[in-house]
């Protein structure tokens, strides 16, 4: 079974969505590294290893919501799940009536991500961590 790893949540504007998150859930934000356009969104406390320290923990992510609608990233936020294989579980979301959004895309020595639509019309991420 494939579990929730993380989430992520466009904004229109970063510091009014920062503000809010911070002052209503207590939630703290870190740039990526390098020159991603992208922040952490720190949700529970993490070991020396950036994992979470309590079990179901999980962190998340926010970024720029695009400007245009054909812009081929979600606009609301998205779930994240961990995934063996991302080419594997795009093939099965395929199969079942689903379709790729974005992706599957190598994110620095992290990990692979690709956005994939149900047939709902809802855009879930996947996540394949890298190494071991």
């Amino acid at each position: 079974m494939d579990r929730v790893c993380h989430f992520e949540v466009p904004y229109s504007d970063k510091e009014r969505m920062e503000s809010f998150y911070g002052k209503v859930f207590g939630w703290q934000f870190a740039p990526a590294p390098g020159d991603m356009p992208y922040s952490f969104a720190i949700t529970t406390e993490m070991d020396e290893t950036h994992m979470p320290k309590h079990p179901g923990g999980i962190n998340g992510g926010t970024y720029a919501r695009p400007d245009d609608d054909s812009a081929p990233v979600a606009r609301g936020p998205v779930i994240v799940l961990e995934v063996a294989s991302c080419e594997q579980r795009i093939a099965d979301v395929k199969a079942a009536g689903g379709s790729l959004v974005i992706g599957p895309d190598q994110v620095g020595d992290m990990g692979i991500y690709a956005q994939v639509k149900d047939p709902e019309d809802n855009i879930i991420g996947l996540w394949q961590p890298l190494g071991g």
